[in-house]
């Protein structure tokens, strides 16, 4: 039998109407370290759920699954599934995504893709209404029911991370990564941003100053106690403060911020440093690493 700690890891069962945008909540969980499967009969969600919980999820925040609605049997099926659920001592949260008929309609349209529960006669209208009065007891269970009538994919990813992320962090569900690098080494490929640090002064050139790193405390006087480093380093957090907002609001789900001065191991460093604090202070997911602190 499961032992009841490996049943805390959270189940959640994403149901709805075809073309709400059940497939693209799966992948935004996924996105979110969340074990995902989509089209499972939801007569074996639970038998399905009981194997999972027995293996290895720790790298895993929980398990989402998406349920196939194709089944004539679905609406007996679904409350028996639900009430072996809890009786097994699980507490899954389903979401419901749902829009209006002429949203999918439309949809279908622009996509050109068979609906579900088309053909033999039956056109995409009738396969909505099916479809709709089939679902109807996953929707009276449901613990979230969105309309994503009026959503973009960005709005839909930005609805679920707010809702998700805030259970496990009061950061935003944006995650930003910062890099510090020398341009003389290599220009990092997988930055979205890179910055040019050249212009702050340089401790390269004082001998004294050489052997350390934007780490220190030293290095950071140098590079940034001064009128230039502290205007642009107040600029610089507006900027990306404001950059960062949106791109948050519009569901962008990471970030990577190069910090590039000659060598990276001074002014590059402390920029980073400074920029870490900053951003962890306004909440951002954030985390840093120094590619070229210690080559020559």
């Amino acid at each position: 039998m499961t032992s009841v700690s490996s049943r805390s890891i959270p189940v959640i069962i994403v149901a709805g109407l075809s073309g709400a945008g059940k497939s693209s909540a799966l992948k935004v969980f996924e996105d979110m370290a969340y074990y995902t499967i989509d089209g499972l009969p939801v007569s074996m969600t639970s038998q399905f759920i009981e194997v999972l919980t027995n293996c290895a999820l720790e790298s895993y925040k929980g398990i989402v699954l998406g349920v196939d609605v194709r089944q004539s049997t679905f609406r007996d099926e679904w409350a028996a599934t639900i009430k072996e659920l809890a009786s097994a001592g699980y507490s899954p949260t389903v979401i419901f995504l749902e829009s209006r008929a002429d949203v999918i309609l439309r949809r279908y349209k622009e996509t050109r893709r068979p609906h579900p529960f088309e053909g033999s006669g039956t056109g995409l209208e009738q396969a909505m209404t099916r479809e709709r009065e089939l679902m109807a007891p996953a929707r009276a269970e449901a613990d979230f029911i969105f309309d994503t009538s009026e959503y973009s994919i960005h709005d839909l990813r930005r609805v679920l991370q707010r809702r998700w992320q805030s259970e496990e962090s009061d950061a935003k569900g944006l995650k930003v990564h910062l890099m510090s690098f020398g341009f003389k080494h290599s220009t990092p490929s997988e930055a979205d941003m890179i910055l040019d640090l050249r212009f702050l002064p340089n401790p390269y050139h004082e001998p004294k100053l050489r052997s350390y790193s934007g780490q220190d405390s030293v290095v950071v006087s140098y590079v940034l106690d001064n009128s230039m480093g502290q205007i642009y380093l107040k600029k610089l957090e507006d900027l990306l403060h404001f950059t960062l907002m949106q791109m948050e609001k519009e569901g962008r789900y990471r970030i990577t911020i190069g910090f590039g001065c000659t060598g990276g191991r001074h002014r590059s460093v402390a920029v980073t440093e400074a920029i870490y604090e900053f951003l962890k202070k306004s909440d951002f997911a954030v985390s840093k690493e120094h590619r070229h602190i210690n080559l020559v």
